[in-house]
């Protein structure tokens, strides 16, 4: 027979497996049901009419050596299949698309479908307001098109 003797962890061991049952079950509830901020006011740029949203208010994060910021872009007018590359960046002043090719690793590309376009939005390490946030859109045709948002508040803070 098995001795037991009726210790605090004997006592208390069954409690502990079940809030390490419970546990994932918190945190999955808290990413099944995002709270995501408000989107930036709608600009018309050419053809397009675009919305963006930060993903969180959360500060640049480094990605690959470069830090950067997620955004979601709706297009609600225009045919994103008439866009060749487009890219968003914040900082003072929208980057060449030279400069984005060659140097910046493919970051800041937005990329996705026509229900919305993602971007690791190329940003400095930390955003003041002196910066602007910047897309630039290029054209099959050669047309380069550039819009500007100014940063929130809560996204400062």
């Amino acid at each position: 027979m098995a001795r037991i003797e009726a210790t605090i962890w004997n006592k208390n061991k069954f409690l502990l497996s079940g809030l390490v049952l419970i546990l994932p079950f918190i945190f999955l509830y808290k990413s099944l049901n995002p709270v995501f901020p408000d989107p930036l006011p709608t600009v018309t740029i050419g053809n397009y009419t675009v919305t963006p949203m930060p993903f969180d208010l959360a500060p640049a994060y480094q990605h690959d050596g470069v830090y950067v910021k997620d955004f979601l872009l709706t297009f609600t007018a225009g045919d994103i299949d008439d866009i060749r590359q487009a890219y968003l960046n914040i900082d003072d002043q929208a980057i060449p698309l030279s400069d984005i090719q060659t140097t910046r690793g493919g970051e800041g590309f937005l990329h996705g479908s026509k229900h919305g376009q993602h971007v690791h939005a190329i940003a400095k390490p930390k955003i003041t307001t002196d910066d602007n946030i910047w897309l630039t859109i290029e054209n099959w045709d050669g047309n380069v098109l550039i819009a500007r948002w100014d940063i929130p508040k809560a996204m400062l803070d």
